[in-house]
């Protein structure tokens, strides 16, 4: 993942100035691959600031009864200087000391982030009502979201604080954190926010700091929420309301540490498909699967269930502990790029609805709803980059895990078994040749060459596999120091009839200055028919009232990565989209086939422990 999802962290001055623990997690966030903007509050640095010049700090009491500061224009200087001294110079050092590279400034700096004065305020003063004119607070507008992106892709941590500029005043103009926080990552598409509190999230009794409400919904009441908690609730609505699927407070002072209140889009819990419109929710880019996995680990938590993250950084539950294994593989990573989820009335969509979370979540609920014997174990894992050519977690669950029969999470369609998948070789191809004149007799370019050599490495393929299919998925080209570089990634999806040991006869020697290189070479799989797993779904089907239909798919899975090595364990995939849907911009899910798939899979899953028990 190149400098991949977005998080946007917002931090107030109290967890920056007395809790700097709080930096070691945003430097796991950055070691995992993940882009940072970190949005910082100022109370505190504020209030210190007037502390030192011995200055009263000014409020105004509004007519709601409310107090808030007085951004005066005379004031905004001193604001600008606790942002500068104990802001953003403590932010700064901290990172730096984890061996982060720091981007750091005032939103409004250079107008990088643009507001508008608010209209004025009414206020009290004494026992008479005041308009109040000169107050230098207002919204936000806009930002250069483009310089921001570029920053983020060369530091690790961009860091922003209030005050932002207002063009039409010519002034920096103060502006409430946790709503910058929000309309930047609303601009700059975040995958992740956060507002990290000095409570467990939102509490339903603020005395009680084991009360935290886990969800909140668009129409929840909130009578418990009281004083600055009121914004960051406001601000966590609006990137919701503005399609941002993965928002949550968190605290006391901590992003992981303690406890979370998640925000959704929805008017509450969807019952069965409920957990489903959350994990559809949560971005999971391959390479980005972390807050998705701790999300399951949180969420599902049933009786005689055992759940991990493995060191992968795979989704495992375990129900029993039985000799006879039966493994349910999901993945629970998707492409880019991530767009709102929406539902209406017959299903939902958005990224990785088809492929593959609506299979894995209907995986998860077999741990509440498949009868699993005493002599029975069901495991169910969802792995890490499965849509990337590493396949990490299937190799990790190949290597560390053991079963009797695997059933992978793939939409076939409620109607439909996949029996099998093609294999996938990838093949990086790379021309290096002195530059020369493109006039210049018998004079080839290096792309010509390259595909040349992508066509010749077609013809051999087809004599070693007549069935496969070929695609050029990417091309490169550099020129440096007189000498010209294309390089070229081709992809072969290989039948099951090539064999395990096709690679060995391919022929892949070039003449000097070209290089092929194997990136991944996974042989197909076909499964038998008549195996216990495939009669325990033929059962199921037909006591739906449903003729089975056998499919071999084209694509690739991890079913063929466990199969490498997991040779006589038979292997399946199921579960409900339409697969021609996988990896388009047109994902799409329908409630009814996710219940009536799953309603199979109960079954299938529930009869194939009686097959082996009854051995």
């Amino acid at each position: 993942m190149s400098r991949g999802s977005l998080y946007v962290i917002k931090l107030g001055s109290s967890t920056i100035v007395n809790h700097p623990e709080v930096f070691a997690e945003v430097e796991r966030i950055v070691r995992r691959g993940s882009r940072v903007l970190l949005v910082a509050g100022g109370a505190e640095a504020i209030r210190q600031k007037y502390e030192e010049i011995s200055r009263p700090m000014p409020f105004l009491t509004l007519a709601s009864g409310d107090e808030v500061r007085y951004c005066s224009p005379e004031e905004l200087p001193f604001i600008q200087e606790a942002y500068h001294d104990h802001i953003l110079s403590v932010v700064r050092k901290q990172l730096q000391g984890y061996g982060l590279s720091v981007y750091a400034q005032l939103g409004g700096e250079q107008a990088l982030v643009q507001g508008q004065k608010a209209k004025p305020l009414k206020a009290i003063r004494g026992d008479k009502a005041v308009i109040v004119r000169d107050s230098y607070f207002g919204q936000y507008t806009t930002s250069h979201t483009a310089f921001l992106q570029s920053m983020l892709s060369s530091f690790d941590v961009v860091v922003l604080t209030p005050p932002i500029w207002d063009p039409e005043l010519d002034s920096f103009i103060n502006i409430d954190a946790d709503v910058l926080a929000a309309h930047l990552a609303i601009d700059l598409e975040a995958h992740h926010l956060r507002f990290v509190t000095g409570t467990p999230g939102l509490l339903q009794e603020i005395s009680e700091p084991g009360s935290t409400i886990p969800d909140v919904y668009a129409l929840d009441e909130l009578p418990s929420v009281q004083g600055r908690m009121k914004q960051k609730v406001r601000a966590a609505r609006l990137a919701v309301s503005r399609g941002l699927g993965d928002v949550s407070i968190t605290g006391p002072h901590t992003l992981e540490g303690g406890a979370r209140t998640r925000f959704w889009q929805g008017e509450g819990n969807l019952g069965k498909l409920d957990l489903l419109n959350k994990v559809a929710r949560i971005p999971s880019v391959s390479q980005d699967e972390h807050e998705l996995a701790r999300y399951l680990l949180e969420a599902v938590k049933l009786p005689s269930v055992k759940g991990e993250i493995d060191e992968a950084g795979n989704i495992v539950f375990r129900k029993g502990s039985g000799p006879h294994t039966l493994l349910l593989l999901g993945h629970i990573d998707t492409v880019p790029h991530v767009w709102p989820v929406r539902t209406d009335a017959e299903g939902l969509t958005g990224r990785g609805v088809v492929d593959a979370k609506g299979s894995f979540v209907n995986f998860l609920h077999m741990l509440e709803e498949a009868e699993v014997p005493e002599q029975g174990t069901l495991l169910v894992i969802g792995a890490v980059e499965e849509e990337i050519s590493s396949s990490k977690g299937a190799y990790y669950v190949r290597d560390h895990y053991q079963a009797d029969a695997v059933i992978i999470g793939e939409p076939s369609g409620e109607d439909s078994l996949t029996l099998g998948y093609f294999g996938l070789l990838k093949l990086r191809i790379t021309i290096h040749r002195a530059q020369e004149h493109t006039a210049a007799k018998d004079t080839v370019s290096v792309i010509d060459e390259l595909y040349s050599v992508v066509s010749d490495l077609r013809l051999r393929v087809r004599d070693l596999d007549p069935d496969s299919l070929s695609s050029l998925i990417d091309i490169e080209h550099h020129h440096d120091r007189g000498y010209l570089t294309s390089i070229g990634t081709l992809n072969f999806r290989i039948s099951p009839g090539a064999g395990r040991n096709y690679l060995d006869k391919l022929v892949l020697a070039f003449p000097e200055g070209v290089t092929v290189e194997v990136l991944r070479a996974t042989p197909g799989f076909a499964n038998s028919r008549s195996d216990q797993l495939v009669k325990a779904f033929v059962r199921s089907f037909a006591k739906h009232g449903k003729s089975i239909r056998y499919i071999k798919k084209r694509g690739t899975s991890d079913m063929n990565t466990l199969a490498t090595t997991w040779e006589g364990v038979p292997m399946v995939a199921y579960g409900p989209g339409d697969s021609s849907l996988d990896h388009t911009n047109e994902e799409y899910l329908h409630d009814a086939e996710v219940l009536s798939s799953r309603a199979i899979l109960t079954e299938a899953v529930s009869e194939w422990f009686r097959l082996r028990t009854e051995e």
